[in-house]
């Protein structure tokens, strides 16, 4: 049994309409030793209804799970083995209809994670691990952030009284042998071009080398790549490498860091696979998260740079299609719960 830790990891149940709920269940089944180690910040009756979806048939090797309510984050050594530890941290008058966008699932999720972040925030907990969201139900439920990486960069700055753009935060995925960094996160691919900037390029590579150095890498290898075609060829498919990219790279190597670039897109995830580098500064969403997605969905890591708390989640969406089957792997989740473990002392 592994030596018990004074502060717990806070996981957020994510949309109860999808399959947060049942990989929550599945890593506690999985991973006994968890009900020492994380709370759930969640609804009861939505995670026992996750419980009984997981069941294990008879005669499986995957041991039974019980649920048990709690109020605060605190005495979690006393919670037997085999039990997972839940805070009621929404209103629900009932569990939602599994596989449906709705605002009251959305709402739901929310409150979960704003829950999670202020007990991360105040130091009731040592990180913060968050269950996958659906970005529509969030919307309808008038939540005015697109995702889990805004709404915590906005909780964090209202609790440090200082206005969002003095916390700027960035995107990283992670799966075995990857990690890439986005210089913009959910905007449209037209405004996510006019944000490909000296200066948000610079503050990005900035973001990463501290991430980087803070997790023990002394001076982390960072190639940044290119956004046209062949990094531009030189100009003939565009400026911005030679305009904008190159010079926030000459930039950060003046500071100390270890940039390089830009690079061919094409070409740099598999560079950085193959041991060239130990991260990839991509300069938009789909061109970062396509190749990390290709080679490690089911082990994939999102992790959250420049909060001033740890937060990690698991690499994959809601799964609407397959809600309340019991079939989603717990694989991504439990390797989001390894890494927020890893980066605050195991």
């Amino acid at each position: 049994m592994p030596a018990f830790h004074p502060l717990p990891l806070v996981l957020s149940m994510g949309d109860p309409a999808g399959i947060g709920p049942e990989i929550i269940a599945k890593a506690f089944r999985e991973r006994p030793a968890l009900g020492r180690q994380v709370v759930v910040a969640g609804d009861v009756a939505t995670l026992r209804q996750a419980v009984r979806a997981t069941a294990p048939e008879s005669g499986s090797a995957a041991g039974t799970l019980m649920l048990a309510e709690v109020g605060a984050l605190s005495g979690l050594e006393d919670v037997p083995p085999g039990c997972m530890a839940v805070v009621q941290a929404c209103s629900l008058a009932r569990p939602v209809p599994l596989g449906r966008v709705s605002a009251e699932a959305g709402l739901a999720a929310a409150d979960c994670i704003r829950w999670a972040a202020q007990a991360t925030l105040s130091g009731q907990a040592r990180a913060l691990v968050t269950a996958p969201i659906h970005k529509e139900a969030l919307a309808a439920a008038g939540v005015d952030h697109p995702g889990h990486t805004e709404l915590l960069q906005s909780l964090a700055a209202e609790h440090a009284g200082v206005p969002v753009s003095a916390l700027p935060v960035r995107m990283m995925l992670s799966c075995p042998g990857l990690s890439t960094v986005l210089v913009s996160i959910h905007v449209s691919l037209q405004q996510a071009l006019r944000e490909v900037t000296q200066a948000q390029v610079l503050q990005t590579i900035r973001i990463t080398d501290a991430h980087f150095r803070r997790t023990g890498m002394a001076a982390p290898r960072i190639a940044v790549a290119g956004l046209n075609p062949h990094a531009g060829e030189g100009g003939l498919f565009g400026r911005e490498e030679i305009e904008v990219i190159a010079p926030a790279v000459a930039q950060a190597r003046q500071e100390g860091v270890e940039a390089t670039g830009p690079h061919a897109p094409d070409t740099v995830f598999m560079r950085a696979r193959q041991g060239a580098f130990d991260v990839v500064v991509a300069m938009y969403h789909d061109q970062g998260l396509i190749p990390v997605k290709l080679l490690g969905l089911d082990h994939g890591v999102n992790t959250t740079l420049g909060l001033p708390f740890v937060r990690t989640s698991p690499d994959h969406g809601t799964a609407f299609d397959i809600a309340g089957t019991g079939q989603a792997s717990a694989s991504s989740l439990l390797a989001a719960i390894d890494a927020a473990l890893a980066a605050t002392g195991g």
